[in-house]
């Protein structure tokens, strides 16, 4: 991959964690209940500061990104995508953001896949972990919502 292709693809996963950002942002806004504001809220500063990051990572100021490993446990192949509305629910708000952090997640992994050079194959599988991550906190707050007659 071409140093150049390589810095295009930051600059868009930049613009992905900005349009993240912009989403739980409005989505905080939008929702009453305390609870998903907070999570919302916090989806929000973490987006921030995995733009910085990235950032970072493209001017030279950071060598390296390293994310914890996290379970991908799939509940996002059960469910359906639904259209971004001002009157959706805080429901589909999380399917929506699990959706949008899952599509995340594969685009990193075939990044990573496509990857020739070993140190640009690390950066976007970090990238995909980040989202994993991301994508299992979503997916615990989707279960506990969803099916909060279990417990």
């Amino acid at each position: 991959m071409k140093t150049a292709d390589f810095k295009k693809i930051l600059l868009s996963a930049i613009d992905k964690e900005v349009e993240s950002y912009t989403f739980y942002t409005a989505t905080a806004g939008r929702v009453k209940d305390k609870a998903l504001q907070t999570i919302f809220k916090e989806l929000a500063e973490q987006e921030t500061m995995h733009r910085k990051t990235l950032q970072e990572y493209l001017s030279g100021a950071r060598k390296e990104l390293r994310f914890d490993e996290v379970k991908d446990y799939h509940i996002s192949d059960t469910i359906e995508s639904p259209v971004l509305t001002t009157e959706m629910k805080p429901l589909d708000g999380l399917k929506l953001a699990i959706k949008k952090e899952e599509e995340a997640k594969q685009m990193y992994e075939k990044l990573a896949a496509a990857s020739v050079d070993d140190e640009q194959k690390n950066i976007f599988n970090e990238l995909a972990k980040m989202e994993t991550g991301h994508k299992a906190r979503l997916e615990d707050i989707y279960t506990n919502t969803a099916f909060a007659e279990a417990w």
